[in-house]
């Protein structure tokens, strides 16, 4: 039989569920508005998509998105909806997939919400395309930390800090003992701040410090640009002994990343940045648990999940979810798990509930005013933190922690006001 990969959908309509369901497959594969001589049984039978589960939900009192078909009296049915395609209609290829299962379905007038909740891929995927290649082992063998998560931070402020004093401040953090510092996402490679000036800064900090101390502090240098400036720019990371660089997925899409990340010999750090307008709104776009593992299977390292009592609207159970999904494996012969990164007004206060609920500490903790704003400095920031995921992985009430540890409790003390 030939393999087939399968997309879950959660649909509402005015028309019948079934109808709407077959809809969506004949408009992703074979099909079209009308039937084409050309559509034969035979060519149907080897290249349509298939219906292969549907499951009704709870119908809406009105429709969530504006431009679909008027309601006939059907009112807004939902439904849960697996589709199957044949590989060979476009073989293991992500920049396909991505047209097959997303595509046009989205403007579709019998539609008024459509979201991609998971997808399946067959292991010709796995053999196709290069997966993490460091990952959470890679990952922890790089920056010298074996257990816990690592503690980590931005550049701030985001742009306007030269190439020297971006430097002068990883001083600072190094110094502090923190295990991973990442540029903005904003930071490029704009006039004020060079690419090659920043990196040539920064790496001579951090080899200092490794020579000092023998722990080099893993840096992500965002080198998000077109294909042959981040060849080059990743080249320039690994030659001055950078272990890590940083790219802004949606601004550079499937073909580009796949174009850095078989180039690559660092983990990549993988930033969703612009991830609202692919998922914000309930009733359409797609979940983080299919939409990143296309990304992992493409060769990310690290992917960003937000943070629990974030700065945004996404709320702590689909944080979660985002987070166990990055640690669990798509195949066995090729896991494709990456280390999620937990970010987004992350203080000593959630370390707790994050341990609790993921069960891992196979992560990036990524704080900013968490390290630099700790009332007694960045390095009593670095250690709150530490001590903050100490506790939660021993099982032990943060305050009865901090009893004896003067950081953390002047850091909980700040973080509750």
């Amino acid at each position: 039989m030939t393999e087939r990969f399968e997309a879950d959908y959660l649909i509402e309509t005015a028309t019948d569920p079934r109808r709407a369901a077959e809809t969506m497959a004949g408009e992703q594969s074979s099909g079209t508005f009308l039937r084409l001589p050309g559509e034969t049984e035979e060519l149907k039978a080897r290249s349509a998509a298939r219906v292969e589960a549907l499951e009704d939900l709870p119908s809406a009192t009105s429709p969530s998105l504006p431009g679909a078909a008027a309601d006939r009296g059907n009112g807004w049915n939902r439904a849960k909806v697996t589709l199957s395609w044949p590989l060979d209609n476009i073989g293991p290829s992500l920049p396909a997939l991505m047209a097959t299962v997303a595509g046009n379905l989205f403007e579709l007038q019998a539609f008024s919400g459509l979201r991609i909740l998971d997808i399946r891929l067959p292991p010709a995927f796995a053999a196709a395309h290069p997966g993490p290649r460091f990952g959470v082992e890679g990952t922890r063998r790089l920056s010298g930390v074996t257990t816990g998560p690592l503690i980590g931070t931005i550049v701030k402020p985001s742009v306007g800090l030269s190439p020297e004093a971006t430097a002068e401040l990883v001083a600072t953090l190094a110094t502090a003992g923190t295990d991973f510092i990442k540029d903005d996402e904003l930071q490029g490679d704009g006039p004020a701040c060079p690419f090659d000036d920043r990196v040539r800064s920064v790496m001579q900090v951090i080899n200092a410090h490794a020579d000092r101390t023998g722990k080099k502090v893993m840096f992500a240098f965002n080198l998000t640009g077109e294909v042959d400036e981040m060849r080059r720019r990743h080249d320039l990371v690994r030659d001055l002994g950078g272990t890590c660089v940083m790219a802004n997925l949606n601004s550079l899409g499937m073909a580009g990343f796949l174009a850095l990340s078989r180039h690559s010999e660092l983990p990549i750090h993988a930033h969703r940045n612009g991830w609202g307008y692919l998922s914000r709104h309930p009733a359409l776009g797609w979940s983080y648990i299919a939409w990143s593992k296309l990304w992992r299977l493409a060769g990310a390292d690290h992917m960003h999940v937000n943070g629990l009592s974030n700065k945004f609207c996404e709320d702590d159970d689909s944080v979660i979810a985002s987070a166990k999904a990055q640690l669990t494996p798509m195949w066995d012969s090729k896991p494709c798990t990456a280390m999620p990164v937990f970010s987004s007004a992350q203080t000593v206060l959630q370390p707790p509930e994050t341990y609790k609920r993921l069960g891992s500490a196979d992560l990036i903790y990524a704080a900013g005013g968490g390290i630099m704003g700790h009332p007694d400095g960045p390095a009593a920031g670095v250690e709150s933190l530490r001590e903050a995921w100490s506790a939660a992985m021993a099982g032990v009430d943060l305050d009865e922690w901090a009893a004896t540890r003067p950081p953390l409790a002047r850091a909980l003390a700040q973080a509750r006001g």
